[in-house]
């Protein structure tokens, strides 16, 4: 009897949606896509965004989002500069959590203006 040909799985395609949870044995390839996809979103304009953002290639930018691949050297860089939950996520994963994160910076700032009105109010005559 002849062997089937031809009931393989199609070769493009067929890798599995990343988690919305993260696994307790996060990958750095996994990390940076759930960053990007915190911020992105997965739709067609989160590839465009990374390409503009980071110069890199469309293919690139697909397998940063499906966690096939991570950014290294300057794309690491640029999409630290230019995404909040990448850089927070690399701080994470460099188990630097506990360095200054966008979000104490926000709440730093926030401080600092209640603070001048607090100052600015209370200094009518000036020094």
């Amino acid at each position: 009897m002849r062997a089937k040909m031809g009931n393989e799985f199609p070769k493009m395609g067929n890798g599995l949606p990343i988690s919305a949870a993260e696994p307790a044995d996060l990958t750095y390839e996994l990390m940076i896509a759930l960053a990007v996809r915190r911020e992105l979103g997965n739709k067609h304009h989160a590839i465009k965004t990374l390409m503009k953002r980071t110069g890199a290639s469309s293919r690139t930018a697909k397998n940063w989002l499906s966690g096939a691949a991570g950014p290294n050297g300057r794309h690491l860089v640029e999409l630290m500069r230019s995404s909040d939950p990448v850089f927070e996520a690399v701080l994470k994963f460099a188990g630097r959590e506990t360095g200054i994160t966008s979000a104490r910076v926000a709440e730093a700032r926030g401080l600092i203006v209640r603070a001048e009105l607090l100052l600015g109010s209370g200094d009518q005559g000036g020094l």
